[in-house]
């Protein structure tokens, strides 16, 4: 048993104890994938969301594109996020008992993907108009009763999901978004589409299930 004790006594001692985030940041590196069941997290997108709290990533917080914070029972959004404004890209607040969106969040106007869905949002604030980048928008699930006129401010716009809200009608603003090519809005209460609905002229998908329309525009 000496030569154990030997053998241990020998080792050189660390040198630095490293802290729990950079413990995790070297499990990244060494472990593949499949191994960090342990972790909770089985995209790309979650780990950064995941992370991105931790102060030892401080010093990446400059090149956070995706945030995660899906099924978090969050109640507003995280401030967080607002440190990522000039970066972020993708931003997924699914399932969550979120009832507004603070005008901060809309600083983000790198953003081209936001995710709202089954939360408890009432309305879409006017400055959505900032985010002129976005092109995925996802609100259903939630208690939005109709789009901003200014909507029409989000030029790049290409999918909407709006399924299962109390939608009575779209705005003519609507008709703006010439690049929109999937439209989602199934289980609403829409009585009529604008006039001008035919101008969508790139739309591909159109679900409108589960309505009160009598009758459609010429499209």
């Amino acid at each position: 048993m000496m030569w154990m004790e030997n053998l241990i006594r020998g080792r050189n001692p660390p040198q630095y104890q490293r802290s729990p985030c950079k413990e995790v940041r070297a499990a990244l590196r060494k472990r593949p994938e499949e191994e960090l069941q342990c972790l909770e997290m089985t995209t790309k997108r979650k780990i950064i969301g995941r992370l991105v709290p931790c102060r030892c990533f401080r010093g990446e917080e400059e090149i956070i594109s995706v945030l995660d914070y899906s099924h978090c029972s969050l109640q507003q959004v995280p401030k967080e996020v607002f440190n990522f404004e000039r970066t972020l890209e993708e931003l997924y607040l699914d399932a969550n008992q979120i009832e507004e969106l603070p005008k901060q969040l809309f600083n983000c106007q790198a953003l081209r993907k936001l995710s709202i869905p089954d939360n408890d949002l009432s309305n879409l604030p006017t400055t959505i108009a900032s985010l002129v980048n976005l092109k995925e928008l996802d609100i259903s699930k939630n208690g939005v009763q109709e789009f901003p006129e200014n909507i029409k401010c989000c030029k790049c716009l290409t999918i909407i999901e709006a399924s299962v809200n109390p939608i009575s009608k779209l705005p003519d603003g609507f008709t703006q978004l010439l690049n929109l090519t999937q439209l989602y809005l199934n289980d609403a209460f829409l009585e009529f589409l604008p006039a001008n609905f035919g101008r969508l002229v790139k739309l591909r998908i159109l679900e409108l299930r589960e309505n009160h329309l009598k009758t459609l525009p010429n499209i």
